[in-house]
């Protein structure tokens, strides 16, 4: 009899030890691990954490729907609604939500903490978002940022144990931190704090996602690199967690890396896209496609990307897909130096999409036609892309979008300086390119953008270089690489100024690092002719 009663016991402890390791080790799911216990039924605690991992891996919308799966189901459960208003905000991409959504998120989070016998941690959580809305009407979108990062810094104190808080407060600060900051010290701190959590909670997808957003700049990447290369084991079919790693690659320079890992991200995004939109995902992976490949001078396959890109009509309107769509075809042809062609680049195209939301991403087509124009004696055409970029500026300007309003003065800037050359004002011309050249150097690149679509900094130097400065210029050449490593033109622009000085040795070895970047390049540029030709015919004297 007593053994009898013992056997139950037994496994009564076992399935309640198993219980409680389970949610020591937190809840696994396809899109990694995570653990944030909710007050709700066991059902919804399931897709809860599935629509948890997916905003770690800020595929907002699908974890949006798995919220408010979870709250039709369970409408009294307070977390699905705290889900459904994080999904609104994504504090990286750069763009507030609209007031539809902001109304949307707001009606999400007062009806979560309207909700009864809310734990501790669900009313912290709720209470950080809160802050986010509060009279979001009348305050500016940094300041909501601002204010999400006090909200989850409280929660993090409150429960300093608690991975999930940690990293979202990791988050936040990284969504405050300076772009003018050339220390990086705010990703510095976020990204300590990241790293030692990954010991913790090896598997979670915040980790991985924040840490190399945290080291997406050109002092910090290379600490990146074994996350990076590790993203996809926890979630292998999430187009950004195949996306994310190569934000580090190309800082590093990596650019076959790079392709590989968007080619994977852009083919998950289109087979994830719903019947009537292609997800945003498919057109930011494209552009960092073709910014790879552009750099080994594979342009074929650069154009090839285009024609995928142009082959979809219906895009998810985001400022990434905006920004996307612009400065692909931009880029192939100002990396090519087809002037002719850059000046002749349709503006707002696709004709279907929203461009009126995007001012920041529309300025690239005009930046692109205004240095084609200059570059290639295209004078009225030049002139439109100044007054249309100036215009852009200050639209920016008027929405307190200080970010991107610096970026068009910069590009503005560029285009007055190259027609200023044109027009044989070359000491002009030169000053006002290094204004421009200080100007994007001072703010560090956007994580919507692998790079500027043409470097001020490297358009300072093909100027300086016009001119007949080569040591100014290779001096430009490598600021340039020294915020983009293994950048084509920028190597090819060196070693053109080497070879100017009549530094041989110095500008072979620029044109070797040059064509092993470009070591199975498929294009007819005449730098890579050039390249090829001085390399062979001074290492040739030289051994």
């Amino acid at each position: 009899m007593k053994t009898a009663c013992f056997i139950p016991f037994i496994y009564f402890f076992i399935a309640f030890t198993t219980f409680h390791y389970t949610l020591a080790q937190g809840h696994k799911t396809k899109h990694g691990t995570v653990d944030l216990p909710i007050s709700c039924n066991p059902a919804a605690q399931q897709n809860f954490h599935t629509g948890l991992a997916l905003m770690h891996h800020m595929m907002y919308e699908q974890a949006e729907h798995e919220f408010a799966s979870v709250a039709k189901t369970a409408t009294d459960c307070a977390m699905a609604h705290w889900g459904i208003a994080m999904s609104v905000i994504h504090p990286l991409w750069g763009e507030r939500p609209s007031d539809a959504d902001l109304q949307k998120g707001q009606a999400a989070i007062k009806k979560a903490a309207q909700q009864k016998d809310l734990t501790a941690r669900e009313k912290a959580y709720i209470n950080a978002v809160a802050k986010f809305y509060e009279n979001w009407e009348n305050r500016s979108y940094a300041d909501q940022l601002k204010a999400f990062e006090a909200g989850y810094k409280e929660v993090h104190e409150a429960f300093p144990d608690d991975v999930e808080a940690a990293a979202f407060y990791a988050l936040s600060q990284l969504a405050t931190a300076p772009k003018n900051d050339q220390t990086f010290a705010k990703n510095r701190k976020a990204g300590e704090m990241l790293e030692n959590l990954l010991a913790k909670a090896p598997d979670h997808p915040g980790l991985f996602h924040y840490i190399i957003h945290a080291y997406d700049n050109p002092a910090l990447a290379s600490r990146a690199i074994s996350v990076a290369r590790e993203y996809d084991r926890i979630a292998p079919e999430v187009p950004h967690a195949l996306h994310m790693p190569s934000h580090i690659f190309i800082r590093l320079g990596q650019w076959p890396d790079a392709v590989d890992w968007n080619i994977r991200s852009a083919e998950a995004a289109l087979r994830q896209s719903s019947g009537e939109e292609v997800s945003m995902h498919y057109a930011h992976a494209l552009d960092y496609m073709a910014y790879g490949y552009l750099q080994q001078g594979w342009d074929k396959k650069a154009q090839e990307v285009i024609a995928k890109m142009k082959k979809e009509q219906a895009y998810a309107p985001s400022f990434a897909t905006a920004y996307a769509l612009a400065a692909t075809p931009a880029r192939l042809s100002l990396e090519t130096g087809n002037w002719e062609a850059a000046a002749a680049l349709p503006v707002r195209a696709p004709e279907n999409f929203p461009w009126d939301k995007y001012p920041g991403a529309e300025a690239i087509t005009h930046f692109a036609k205004g240095i084609g124009a200059a570059r290639s004696g295209n004078v009225p055409v030049a002139e439109e892309a100044i007054a249309d970029l100036k215009k852009l500026q200050e639209s920016l300007t008027q929405k307190g979008d200080n970010y991107w309003a610096a970026q068009v003065e910069a590009q503005q800037k560029s285009v007055e300086a190259w027609l200023q050359f044109q027009k044989g004002d070359q000491e002009k011309a030169l000053a006002t390119m290094r204004e421009a050249a200080d100007k994007e150097d001072a703010l560090d690149k956007h994580p919507v953008t692998p790079g500027a679509v043409l470097p001020a900094r490297e358009l300072l130097g093909d100027m300086l270089l016009l001119v007949k400065k080569p040591a100014e210029a290779e001096k430009a050449y490598n600021a340039s690489l020294k915020i983009s490593p293994n950048r084509y033109n920028s190597l090819y622009g060196a070693a053109r100024a080497a070879e100017m000085a009549k530094e041989k040795q110095k500008a072979v070895d620029y044109y070797d690092k040059l064509l092993n970047t470009a070591a199975k390049a498929d294009s007819d540029r005449k730098s890579l002719q050039h390249a090829r030709e001085y390399t062979r015919k001074n290492k040739k004297r030289a051994g």
